[in-house]
This record gives C-alpha cells, sequence and structure tokens, in this order.
C-alpha cells in the first residue's frame, strides 16, 4: 500500500499539487499582511476618519430595545482592504502563470493564393484545396 501512494503522489504530480497549494496560502497570507499592514495605513492617511478598517457611510443611526445605538452602515474599509488583497493575489499569479508557462512561437504560415486556407510555409499543396503551391 505504501508502494502504491508512493507511485500515486510521484505519477500524478499530487506533491507538486499540494506544494503549490501550500505555498500559495503563504503568499495569500504574506500578501494580506503587506495590504494591511504596509499599503492600507499609508492609504488611511487619504481617508477622514483615519481608521480604514472602521471606514463607514451611516445610512441610518436607532436605539435597539436593549437601549443601544444600532447602527446601518456600508463598511467600505475593510471591503477596500479586501479588494486591494485579491488584485495583489491575482497579480502575482498572473506573473507566476506568466513565468512559467511561455507561449510557444507560432508555426510559420502562409495563405494558399487560391481557397486562403491557412497552410504551413513550407508546404508544395494545400490541404483544403489540394492545388499546387509554391
Amino acid at each position: 500500500m505504501w508502494r502504491e501512494f508512493r507511485e500515486f503522489i510521484l505519477k500524478q504530480n499530487a506533491l507538486a499539487l499540494a506544494v503549490g497549494v501550500i505555498i500559495g496560502a503563504a503568499a495569500g497570507r504574506v500578501v494580506t499582511s503587506l495590504v494591511s499592514d504596509m499599503l492600507m495605513p499609508l492609504i488611511s492617511l487619504g481617508i477622514p476618519q483615519g481608521d480604514w478598517k472602521a471606514a463607514k457611510i451611516v445610512l441610518s443611526r436607532s436605539v435597539g430595545p436593549d437601549g443601544k445605538e444600532v447602527v446601518n452602515s456600508i463598511n467600505y474599509g475593510a471591503f477596500l482592504g479586501t479588494i486591494l488583497d485579491f488584485v495583489i493575489v491575482a497579480f502575482v499569479v498572473f506573473l507566476i502563470v506568466r513565468w512559467f508557462m511561455k507561449p510557444t512561437p507560432a508555426a510559420p504560415t502562409k495563405p494558399c493564393p487560391y481557397c486562403k486556407e491557412v497552410i504551413p510555409r513550407d508546404a508544395t499543396k494545400c490541404r483544403a484545396c489540394t492545388s499546387v503551391v509554391a
């Protein structure tokens, strides 16, 4: 059973997937910390209240049955932090994918002068209309 498990891990690239998930989760925590501890304090300088997590638009205030004030508000500060976090993570994933998956160059092609089908550049006969191509 151990041998089957080891073959599964190695053959199915499950180990690479597991490592990717673990590194992705760690990178997500790093980005979240970067956003909440480094970037948002700078952004909060432009917010009138100063605390970006508490930034909100108050829609209404009322007194609850227990005598405490109930505030109905749109809490946009934490939402903006989450959006910024997502954009940074998405950009990092984009850079990693772009770095690892280089596009393969397209094969040189030319159009058939008779039917306009795209054929390889060194073809001598069109595969669509069977015309001889120079």
